[in-house]
């Protein structure tokens, strides 16, 4: 069954890179998993690839930005599995500028999806685990649950160019570190891992300009090859590191092994801190 056997996982962003790690991870590990992608063709397609491969998975596409969606991605568990044990708010991208050249719409874009969107499903799914921990406290069971929020190096040391991204995943660690006081009572782990340099599509070293429209907005993809190079000339470790590594990351807090762990970051990164 693997050390998530029978758990019910929520991962947004689910469809690429990172987030789609996460969820075949937890799948491999034996979890029923909710898939999430802003592309319903995308979240499809990791929801079959985990179920040919023996698992249990279902998509729930759409934009963690959207007005309802926490509601709805939290229902699609509860109607196709049961309650959630294992929520990752890991949907993001980035969206840079100097700050005398960012406009607001920049500044709001990173706080909406990678702060204000987990923040939504985190109060959403706080009257349900409530009411879980009350059954399980008089049968006499504990049962431990797992929040494990996505910030960034650039949120715990700040990043020239990401004042808005840095200011949002700075304000992921606030909110983990004062969910773990708030519901420690209730057998939830809440934790973060903060990423360094991990290559996927948005970080791939490229010269070549590349553009994806999300949300409406053009955003650029890849990062030049000389950057690249200082970036991996800065890493303890000498590299970039991989999805599956960061997947892991995530994975450590979420086994049992991790169940009086709370309150922490965790920094993914190959050595590399500010």
């Amino acid at each position: 069954m693997g050390k998530l056997g029978g758990k019910i996982a929520l991962v947004t962003g689910s469809g690429r890179g990172i987030g789609r790690a996460v969820a075949l991870k937890f799948a491999s590990e034996g979890a029923k998993v909710v898939v999430n992608d802003l592309d319903a063709d995308i979240s499809a397609a990791v929801e079959d690839e985990i179920k040919k491969t023996g698992g249990e998975a279902v998509s729930c596409a759409g934009s963690v930005t959207e007005k309802g969606f926490a509601d709805r991605f939290i229902a699609t568990a509860t109607e196709a599995f049961g309650v959630p044990d294992i929520i990752v708010n890991n949907a993001g991208y980035t969206w840079d500028n100097m700050i005398h050249k960012m406009t607001d719409e920049q500044f709001d874009a990173m706080i909406d999806v990678h702060l204000r969107a987990p923040f939504r499903i985190l109060r959403a799914i706080q009257p349900h685990w409530k009411m879980a921990f009350k059954s399980e406290e008089q049968d006499a069971r504990r049962v431990c649950r797992k929040v494990v929020n996505i910030s960034s190096v650039a949120g715990t040391g700040g990043n020239p160019g990401q004042a808005n991204y840095s200011s949002a995943k700075a304000g992921v660690v606030g909110m983990t570190k004062t969910l773990a006081k708030e519901w420690g009572r209730l057998n939830v782990n809440v934790n973060c891992v903060a990423f360094g340099y991990i290559e996927t599509r948005l970080t791939e070293a490229s010269d070549v300009k590349q553009e994806v429209e999300i949300e409406g907005n053009k955003i650029g993809l890849g990062i030049p090859r000389s950057v690249a190079d200082g970036f991996r000339a800065m890493i303890p470790m000498g590299r970039a590191g991989s999805v599956e590594e960061a997947a892991g990351a995530v994975y450590l807090l979420t086994i049992p092994e991790s169940d009086y762990i709370s309150g922490q970051v965790v920094l993914c990164s190959g050595g590399i801190s500010f």
